[in-house]
């Protein structure tokens, strides 16, 4: 089981502290007193770094971070045979991960470095039995790459999620938008158009408008909960939430090709089939409905074709009144569908209507 990041840090910090002084009590160095000042300081700031780094303002990191790296360094060439070599590495580390700036972090790796070096002549002047060899401490700044990265890597994963939540937010504005907003809209007018026409005594038309409000609002409230069924179904893979659709109206269903492809684009071709299987369903009652979903490497494709019904060919009046009638509905899609780089076609083709449209993967 791979543990969190979270996690994972303090588990080895402290194993990393208790195995350390396990090791000074069983194998005592030759600067005991020295050495075990050093460890006290460094587990100190290590535990800090680990638990309570985040609560502190930026010179609290620094200055934490900082006596991390500085002691931990010369710890380095006083208990060499010890487990406690490994903290300035973890230091150094914590530095680039941590620290806001990039030249402090640097600058505390190359002074780790140094005086790990330093340190193993000093320790060798003051007469310690281990020396590690000197240019091994200069490695000990070489983790602060690590840090930089990992630092890297969570900030371009944050504005990732910041990303999607914003195009989610903008997805959800244009679906209220195409929606209740264009129903609004006409309701509003139609009000007004009422109200004028009560004004100047032309009752009966006034009612016909109120109804016509009604019509709107109805429609709107059907449209409103086809939008948030669209927005569940985009959690289902698109080929499943399509072949739904086509099942709740009766038509027929083949999909050829599969592979991922965007929330917006599966949204869209959600929304295009609702609305031409809507269209079919008002227009040709009784017709034979395919509803064909392709996957090319650079295109996915939704067709939804109807025979125009069983008792009839359909006709150029016939095209003008479904286009008419659905116009709304295919302007938003097809202005939706530019908008991501695709097109859209609605129209007569064969002995029926056709609604097709492409997308960019």
């Amino acid at each position: 089981m791979k543990l969190p990041d979270e996690m994972f840090r303090p588990l080895v910090t402290l194993v990393i502290a208790v195995i350390t002084v396990i090791q000074l009590v069983t194998r005592p160095p030759s600067l005991l007193a020295l050495t075990w000042t050093v460890t006290a300081v460094v587990i100190a700031a290590a535990v800090t770094a680990v638990f309570a780094l985040d609560q502190l303002p930026d010179r609290g990191q620094i200055a934490v971070i900082g006596v991390y790296v500085l002691f931990s360094a010369p710890l380095f060439a006083l208990a060499p045979s010890t487990a406690g070599v490994a903290f300035v590495f973890l230091a150094t580390s914590t530095a680039g991960r941590q620290l806001e700036s990039r030249h402090v972090s640097v600058g505390l790796a190359v002074a780790g470095s140094a005086l790990a070096m330093v340190s193993t002549w000093v320790a060798e002047a003051l007469g310690a039995a281990e020396i590690p060899p000197w240019w091994l401490g200069l490695t000990a700044g070489l983790p602060v790459y690590f840090g930089l990265v990992r630092r890297e890597r969570v900030a371009a994963q944050a504005a990732a999620e910041y990303t999607a939540v914003l195009e989610e937010r903008g997805r959800i504005a244009r679906e209220i938008h195409d929606v209740v907003g264009h129903s609004l809209s006409g309701i509003a007018v139609q009000l007004d158009m009422a109200d004028a026409l009560h004004g100047a005594g032309k009752s009966m038309e006034a009612n016909e408008a109120v109804l016509r409000a009604r019509a709107l609002a109805v429609s709107g409230l059907k449209e409103t909960r086809r939008a948030v069924h669209a927005l569940r179904e985009s959690t289902l893979p698109l080929t499943e939430s399509v072949a739904r659709l086509a099942e709740t109206h009766g038509a027929a269903f083949r999909s050829t090709g599969e592979g991922p492809v965007g929330v917006e684009i599966a949204q869209t071709v959600i929304r295009a089939a609702q609305e031409a299987l809507t269209n079919a369903h008002k227009h040709a009652p009784g017709a034979a409905v395919e509803v064909r979903l392709e996957y090319t490497p650079g295109v996915v494709r939704l067709t939804v074709a109807d025979n125009g019904g069983a008792s009839r060919v359909m006709g150029a009046a016939d095209g003008q009144e479904r286009a008419a009638a659905g116009g709304m509905g295919l302007v938003g899609m097809r202005e939706r569908a530019e908008l991501l780089g695709g097109k859209l076609f609605a129209g007569p083709e064969g002995p029926g209507w056709t609604v097709r449209v492409e997308l960019p993967r």
